[in-house]
């Protein structure tokens, strides 16, 4: 029996170190991979035509995947796992590379959403860890979206001043971008009407992310006014 616990010990040691070291690896590609598609856009820079850019996320997919099987090796449930972070390995496949690899013929406003497949797995990533700082349920799944919400805004004002910018003469630099991205995520709207394709995708994606995240404030006020009111009902029973 002893000799059980024992063994098992160290297994769990090895499964928490390794898994927070393949959490930290993702954490530290995914902002790295933010980083350089943001420097990419303002600069204007073709990244099909980077071959550093390409390479590197090639091997920040990898690692995604990599990531994914470590995760599922070590789940007690693995069927649970598998269908509950399916998405993940679905985000984590390097599908420009096989494109360009298959040379598969699709239009430039296609090619570019698909540029944005790994920041997905990024920002889930990014969300999961986040949600980790808050020992409260509903803070936990408040922050979660609180920065799914904040990244979906970026990425889409990314990706609609790089289409919009030269085309649009309203879209005359990416604070405009910017402004126009938060305006529709808060569904209040702005008086700039996008012209290309990809422009009025994120104009349809923005408002409805808006309208499904921003309830969760209402969910996170409601439940800290009741733990406030709780913790002030206990404190003055202890007064008294």
């Amino acid at each position: 029996m002893n000799s059980a616990v024992s063994t098992q010990a160290p297994h769990k040691e090895h499964k928490h170190y390794l898994l927070g070291i393949m959490n930290i690896i993702v954490l530290v590609l995914s902002v790295m991979l933010i980083v350089w598609i943001s420097i990419d856009t303002f600069k204007r820079v073709d990244f099909l035509e980077n071959h550093h850019y390409m390479t590197f996320q090639f091997w920040v997919c990898i690692v995604f995947v990599i990531d994914f099987f470590v995760e599922m090796r070590y789940a007690e449930d693995k069927w649970r796992f598998v269908r509950r972070r399916i998405v993940f390995l679905l985000l984590s496949i390097p599908y420009l590379n096989i494109i360009n690899l298959m040379d598969i013929t699709l239009s430039h406003d296609a090619i570019y959403f698909v540029r944005f497949i790994p920041l997905a797995r990024g920002a889930l990533a990014l969300s999961i860890v986040i949600s980790y700082l808050s020992s409260n349920a509903v803070t936990s799944l408040f922050m979660s979206y609180l920065s799914i919400m904040i990244l979906v805004g970026y990425f889409c004002s990314l990706i609609f001043y790089q289409r919009e910018a030269g085309v649009n003469p309203e879209v005359n630099s990416y604070w405009t971008a910017l402004w126009w991205s938060a305006m529709n995520m808060s569904t209040v709207g702005c008086n700039i009407s996008p012209v290309t394709v990809s422009g009025k995708i994120v104009a349809v994606i923005l408002p409805v992310s808006g309208m499904v995240i921003f309830p969760l404030f209402t969910v996170y006020l409601t439940d800290y006014v009741t733990r406030s009111v709780k913790k002030s009902k206990e404190k003055n029973k202890i007064d008294v």
